[in-house]
């Protein structure tokens, strides 16, 4: 099961690493200056790749605890 263990910490950092992306796209997003609606359209468009990266670092937390608790 050490190769749960090892998958789901690869899958975490992948998640992690969405994570981090829609962190510095919105970043980026407030520093443009935009107007409320293409601010909302551009955090729209964002949001959806927040919540998959979420579920995934979920999915590979998962794993990695299942690996453990198998081992």
């Amino acid at each position: 099961m050490e190769i749960l263990v090892w998958v789901g910490a690869i899958i975490t950092l992948a998640g992690f690493a969405g994570i981090v992306w829609s962190m510095f796209a919105v970043w980026r997003a407030k520093k443009a200056g935009l107007d409320d609606a293409a601010l909302r359209s551009r955090l729209n468009r964002i949001l959806p790749v927040n919540l998959a990266a979420l579920a995934l670092s979920m999915v590979g937390l998962m794993c990695v605890v299942v690996g453990v608790l198998l081992s």
